[in-house]
């Protein structure tokens, strides 16, 4: 299982990487790990929220539906969806070929006053530990 060290992670198997400095127009690009997509199996679709809908921790953004099960993807920070990944329309198994590059989800727009968007996140090591523990 690979869980790179650059982004943070939820106990719900989503990854979160800062795009761009704290401050104004940070964005936070969100997607599924490693973990997950191996334990979904092959993924034949995948929903994501309109942008420009506004998200919060925890709650639900959008679905990936494998041969095995449906899937809810949730947000791992408080914002407003700023991009989707269009490309996965047409190749969802690409969260299982790249789930940590080109497989990513949506990016989050985050307020500029809102500090490090990921503070509260597991880091690589914790998320790992989680995963051994299931």
């Amino acid at each position: 299982m690979s869980t790179p060290d650059d982004r943070r992670y939820t106990e719900q198997h989503e990854w979160a990487l800062v795009q761009g400095g704290a401050g104004a127009g940070t964005v936070v690009r969100v997607g599924i790990t490693d973990h997950a997509q191996d334990a979904l199996g092959d993924i034949v679709f995948v929903q994501l929220p309109e942008v420009g809908s506004a998200v919060a921790p925890g709650n639900p953004i959008g679905e990936v539906e494998s041969t095995k099960s449906v899937s809810d993807v949730y947000s791992p920070v408080a914002g407003v969806v700023a991009a989707v990944n269009e490309a996965l329309a047409d190749a969802p198994e690409t969260v299982n070929a790249d789930p940590y590059g080109a497989g990513w989800l949506v990016e989050i727009s985050v307020p500029g006053d809102a500090g490090d968007p990921t503070e509260g996140l597991l880091d690589a090591a914790a998320y790992e530990a989680l995963v051994d523990a299931t």
